[in-house]
């Protein structure tokens, strides 16, 4: 078959024009790329048009504020109220920011720590305080005495129905008059920012805690009306004695409601507010009529009564029940009253009766020992606080300092205060040490160190090079747990030094850093006496507490230590604490706590002081009993070179030795009679360690009788010295005649 060949696709036929096939692939390209090209074009032209029309606007909003420009004088007001306004701005975002941490306090239902009602006993059973408020005990303020509430309001607060929560004139007027005297004559805080404090915070003397203040009063202010405000004061504020409340002040000052009291009772527990310590009137009874006298002067000043009306209560003051001079443990109270609510917080009825640990006498010991030593040595020093905590074998708290005054400041030291525990931290170092298979004989290089940036140095500024592990903890030198956590411990050494701590019983979280290892993380005295405990007990965990038993007022046991809570670990293998026992039983005799070891009584412990003597430790131990001792100051200023050494090792002596009078000495795990019985205490206290660091001999105490055996002793003494003398026969007096009359 003939024919014309086939005609590629789009083939011109007859001559015509070739005719394009749409689904030719090579059309498709030139297709897209026009698509392409209107969308670019309406892109740019839709911009154009649009920075066109913004333009538009804005020169017309240009032309209209044109009207209002200023010139001359008013030009330079309205840039100072413009530059204002951006300070303001930036003023608010910053007030709210550090209205954030304040607010946070106020998380969570707070009334609920009114609900426990708690009456505690010592470990003996006698009562030493109370604690809690009952809402339906509270008196409203409608139903108190109207020249209390006056009293309380010319004294504390006079504005407080008019300001905000923060009076700004009173602040004025209270920074006027302190000028003018030259010292602290009055206060500016509010009933509402004392409440903010008694409710949310401590006494801790820090900018941080009056900026939460000053919030949680505006906080008050703008959630609770004017008379709950006052009455939450009236019920929480403590009045000395133990009591907090002005219903319980007048029940132990006056036993009576404080409903009944009179005009001159009224003066006397407004005057209390200020100072409950200096003006408690069972304890100093002039004082406190001098106080309840300026009060009755501010009512009249203050034209909430006349002269007449308090003319009565000025000619008779208020009598008190006569109530002893002993004060209550009341920082314990309080951290006791914390361990209450933690574990009765689930049970049905918050009414309860609670025997502690507390020991009376050793509790007053250890305030006569800090407040001696204050008195002795504070000024010279320049500290001026001081917390202690007293832990027996078993760890039963025996006795907590939380401070020099508890009518002064109630913030606890003893538990709250976080603060560096220099050199005395290091035995979480050595204890992990002594773990990995190292020993008290173990040699490590005492030289010029660095890690990272950081290059510690030691307190003498020189170095000793090849030292034994035992004589490097007795000298306090730094550079050699900073070596055994940098080369010796393994990986992440800080985070088992960490967790050694944490074992041992510190509750603070510790700050991971590398300076840890000589004691740089917070810690609190209660921490550092719990961990130290636990040599006493031979490398268990020593489980520190406060309260033995929790009653019902129907004597059903609710709560006991013993039964209820599991049986301690061990936290320490038993070589690894006879070895630091070993260790740190040099301290007190050839190391740098010769002030710290007991009359006749082994002795272990370590000293700690910080950079720029802020604070100063001495944590230490005998067979019987645990304790930590810390001296400073609120403020964090430097003392006068004072170190662990010092204050802290005295204070924890004068208290040993009265600890250990008339008891059975318990011996420490791990020292077997390292000191022969012929060398006296006062021998052994200025030996001195040969070349190779030999073991040094110890302290022997002949027996004692045990402490009921003395006071059975004792009762006989009082009653032969109180007894009626006895009649003798006429024979025997005749015989006694005849016998005096025999030449010696």
């Amino acid at each position: 078959m003939t024919g014309h060949p086939t005609a590629a696709p789009g083939a011109a036929r007859n001559g015509s024009r070739p005719v394009q096939d749409p689904f030719n692939q090579e059309n498709r390209p030139r297709k897209r790329s026009n698509i392409l090209l209107r969308i670019d074009s309406w892109i740019d032209s839709s911009m154009w048009n649009a920075g066109f029309r913004v333009g538009e606007i804005w020169e017309e909003i240009t032309i209209f504020f044109r009207r209002f420009r200023t010139r001359g004088v008013w030009k330079a007001v309205f840039e100072i109220a413009g530059e204002g306004m951006n300070a303001g701005t930036a003023g608010l975002v910053l007030l709210l920011a550090l209205a954030l941490p304040a607010f946070e306090e106020t998380s969570g239902n707070w009334r609920t720590r009114d609900d426990f009602a708690v009456t505690f006993l010592d470990r003996y059973g006698n009562e030493i305080g109370r604690r809690g408020v009952i809402h339906e005990d509270s008196v409203p303020v409608d139903q108190l005495p109207d020249h209390f509430i006056k009293a309380v309001l010319a004294t504390e607060d006079r504005r407080f129905f008019e300001h905000f929560g923060i009076d700004l004139l009173g602040l004025a007027r209270a920074m006027t008059e302190n000028v003018k005297a030259n010292s602290v004559v009055q206060g500016g805080s509010t009933i509402t920012q004392q409440l903010a404090k008694n409710l949310f915070l401590t006494n801790e003397r820090t900018i941080e805690r009056k900026v939460k203040e000053a919030f949680l009063a505006f906080w008050l202010e703008a959630n609770l009306p004017k008379t709950e405000i006052l009455r939450l004061y009236l019920d929480r504020a403590y009045m000395g004695g133990g009591t907090f409340g002005a219903a319980a002040a007048a029940q132990f000052y006056f036993g009576k409601n404080i409903t009944e009291v009179s005009i001159a009772e009224a003066a006397m527990l407004a005057g209390l507010f200020k100072a409950p310590a200096r003006y408690a009137p069972h304890i100093n009874l002039p004082a406190a009529r001098a106080r309840a006298n300026e009060v009755l002067s501010n009512l009249v000043q203050g034209d909430m009564m006349t002269e007449g009306q308090v003319i009565g209560a000025r000619r008779n003051p208020a009598s008190v029940i006569d109530r002893g001079t002993a004060d209550a443990p009341d920082y314990f109270l309080d951290w006791a009253f914390e361990e209450v609510q933690r574990i009765a917080a689930g049970f049905e009825d918050h009414s309860l009766i609670v025997r502690t640990t507390i020991d009376i006498g050793l509790q007053e010991a250890a305030e006569a020992a800090v407040e001696t030593t204050l008195r002795q040595y504070g000024e010279r020093y320049r500290a001026s606080q001081a917390a202690l905590v007293l832990i027996e074998h078993g760890g039963g708290v025996r006795a907590m300092v939380g401070g020099r005054d508890y009518g002064d400041s109630q913030f606890n030291r003893a538990s709250r205060a976080l603060r560096q525990p220099g050199s005395s931290f290091k035995i979480y170092t050595y204890s992990l040490a002594m773990e990995k298979g190292m020993t008290p004989e173990t040699t490590i290089v005492d030289a010029p160190i660095a890690w990272g940036n950081w290059r510690p140095g030691n307190y003498s500024g020189g170095y000793s090079g090849r030292v034994l592990m035992k004589n490097a903890l007795s000298r306090s030198i730094n550079t050699i747990p900073v070596r055994l956590a940098r080369d010796r411990l393994g990986e992440d050494a800080i985070g088992q030094i960490m967790e050694m701590a944490k074992k041992f019983g510190v509750k603070t979280p510790i700050r991971r850093d590398v300076t840890i290892p000589i004691g740089t993380s917070e810690v609190t005295v209660l921490d550092q006496a719990t961990a130290y405990a636990v040599f006493t007990a031979g490398g268990l965990e020593s489980r520190s507490h406060g309260v033995a038993q929790i009653l019902s007022y129907d004597g059903e046991v609710l709560y006991d230590f013993q039964r209820d809570e599991p049986a301690p670990k061990r936290v320490l293998s038993e070589q690894a604490a006879a070895y630091m026992n070993q260790m740190l039983t040099r301290v007190p005799y050839v190391g740098t706590a010769r002030r710290a070891a007991v009359d006749g009584v082994l002795t272990g412990g370590k000293t700690g002081t910080t950079q720029a003597y802020r604070d100063a430790w001495f944590c230490g131990f005998t067979g019987n009993f645990a304790a930590a001792v810390w001296y400073g100051n609120d403020d964090y200023t430097s003392s006068n070179r004072m170190t662990g050494g010092s204050l802290p090792a005295m204070t924890f002596k004068r208290l040993m030795d009265y600890a250990h009078r008339d008891i059975e000495l318990r011996a420490l795990p791990g020292v077997e009679d390292p000191f022969p019985q012929s060398l006296s205490a006062a021998r052994v206290a200025s030996a001195r360690t040969d070349a190779n660091g030999n073991a040094l001999p110890s302290l022997q105490r002949s027996r004692t009788l045990s402490r009921e055996s003395t006071r059975i002793l004792r009762d006989l003494v009082d009653a032969f010295e109180t007894a009626e003398p006895l009649r003798e026969p006429e024979r025997l007096a005749a015989a006694s005649t005849s016998v005096e009359q025999v030449p010696n």
